[in-house]
């Protein structure tokens, strides 16, 4: 069902004015993540209008924002260097269709899988890459290709500016709640610098430094379709679909953890294949009319829910003013101190991060402790979607590690004189070399039976270890029995079939993860 916002005159208040605190807030980022991208502003303002009112619209998390980011910036900046901005858009389009393909076969249930070691990694480190990308914000060029630490006396304005931001986001919510206090904060030190004209950088300075160009401005006109100008060929499909495969999976990867932090703040639940769906079509169009493509923004998701935000009309209201910004009002736009903006992002720094997270240490099992603190160090030094790949796979090996030693048996004789070897534990490829150390073919009986009822088959790694031990058992001149097997298993067995014992009253039914199955 599509609901606009909750019901009431206070969900859309608090929609349309935490949707223009976003507004704000994306015109920098924006702007900053199409220069990392190699194209130019406009590039990244129409990215992050499109995607973000198609994300609101079709997407599965009300409340979230989406626009240009960094994470997929970093990935474009190669394409656009080496083959130009006219395969970008064709990149961004095929990067949309896999998302939409992902969406279709609902792929997004596997983002379940990141434990939450990964999500708290995920969130510190994200957290730390937001603070420190604003740091160059303090920074002005040097006139020799690099930056410089702002003078003594503008510093100390800049820094200031900040601090007074901070104040009124954090204390105003005690006073007042009729208008979100981030905005409040954006126009209270707006008006504070024009009326006492204080020398302190804007977003057109930080435009200027950007372009070079000192009357650089955001101003625009309607984004217009525009069918990527590249030929249609084999070619030009082995040079997009690395960089659109690449794209898709960073996107979904941001979008759908994000998603997952608002669920949790929000008391909500999300529905992520949708999510999917709804960004590669907002991508999609991106590559159809000239933006950079994008994905879902944690720091401008925070701030919309902070400052009220819930339901779908507050992202399209960010889109819709965002566009109002470029068609109409650019030089009031362009005056807004950067240091309000600068507030507002370390509101969200301090919002975002796990500051729970450091008690844990020493209270939860040191692997996941690892698990945490590594994926918070290459989320800032690699990238996001490395960064979740890489925990999740750690987190795969520590518990495949862990569970390998699980594997143990009960060994007893019946009253036919057989040896029993009892199983308990998963057989899988983590324990399935242990698996064979447990047994003694040489000074066992002529009757051997392995009872699987406490033991669980899990992959094809632990069928062939029983075929090996079956196999075994066979050179011995033993005779071995299987017992408590599911016909699966029965069926993949090739050295022990015919030793396998049916009893179908007692054997379990559940399936085996094996390519011979499929």
């Amino acid at each position: 069902m599509f609901e606009l916002t909750c019901p009431g005159k206070a969900c859309v208040r608090n929609d349309v004015l935490s949707g223009l605190t976003v507004a704000l807030a994306l015109v920098p980022e924006a702007v900053a993540f199409a220069f990392v991208a190699g194209v130019g502003p406009l590039v990244g303002l129409y990215a992050a209008f499109m995607i973000g009112l198609i994300a609101a619209v079709v997407g599965g998390r009300p409340g979230m924002i989406s626009g240009a980011t960094g994470a997929m910036a970093v990935v474009m900046v190669a394409l656009v260097s080496e083959h130009g901005i006219e395969y970008l858009f064709a990149a961004v389009l095929l990067a949309g269709l896999f998302q939409i393909l992902a969406g279709v076969l609902r792929l997004g249930k596997f983002i379940r899988m990141v434990p939450y070691p990964v999500m708290l990694g995920f969130v510190n480190g994200l957290a730390i890459v937001i603070f420190l990308a604003q740091l160059q914000h303090f920074q002005v060029p040097d006139g020799h290709g690099g930056k410089q630490w702002l003078a003594a006396e503008p510093l100390a304005i800049m820094a200031g500016l900040v601090l007074l931001t901070m104040a009124i986001i954090h204390f105003l919510p005690r006073f007042t709640r009729a208008i979100p206090s981030s905005l409040a904060a954006i126009v209270v030190v707006t008006l504070l610098v024009l009326g006492l004209d204080l020398d302190t950088r804007t977003v057109q300075g930080v435009l200027a430094d950007m372009t070079g160009d000192p009357d650089a401005s955001i101003a625009g006109g309607l984004p217009t379709f525009h069918l990527p100008d590249i030929p249609w060929n084999l070619e030009t499909l082995k040079i997009i679909l690395p960089y659109s495969l690449i794209l898709a999976g960073v996107g979904l990867i941001e979008s759908l953890l994000t998603l997952q932090l608002i669920d949790e703040l929000t008391e909500t639940r999300g529905r992520g294949n949708r999510e999917c769906i709804g960004q590669g079509v907002g991508n999609a169009v991106n590559g159809l009319f000239g933006g950079m493509g994008g994905c879902a923004m944690i720091g401008q998701s925070l701030i919309n829910i902070n400052s009220g935000g819930r339901g779908r009309l507050s992202g399209i209201a960010a889109a819709l003013f965002l566009l109002g910004f470029i068609l109409f009002a650019s030089p009031l736009i362009e005056q807004i101190p950067i240091a309000a903006l600068v507030g507002v992002m370390f509101i969200v720094v301090i919002g975002t991060f796990e500051w729970a997270s450091f008690r844990l240490i020493g209270r939860i099992p040191p692997e996941d402790t690892f698990v945490g603190i590594l994926v918070a160090v290459v989320t800032v030094f690699a990238d996001l979607a490395v960064a979740v790949i890489v925990g999740v796979i750690v987190s795969a090996l520590v518990f495949a590690w862990k569970h390998a030693r699980h594997i143990g048996v009960e060994q007893f004789m019946d009253g036919n004189g057989a040896k029993v070897y009892r199983l308990h534990g998963p057989l899988f490829f983590g324990s399935a070399h242990g698996f064979g150390d447990l047994f003694t073919p040489r000074e066992d009986p002529d009757e051997v039976i392995v009872d699987f009822a406490d033991a669980r088959l899990a992959d094809h790694s632990g069928l062939e270890a029983i075929d090996k031990l079956a196999e075994r058992y066979q050179r011995a001149g033993k005779h071995l029995r299987l017992r408590h097997l599911s016909p699966e298993c029965r069926e993949l067995l090739d050295k022990a079939g015919d030793l396998v014992e049916v009893n179908r009253e007692e054997d379990p039914h559940y399936h085996v993860a094996d390519d011979r199955l499929a």
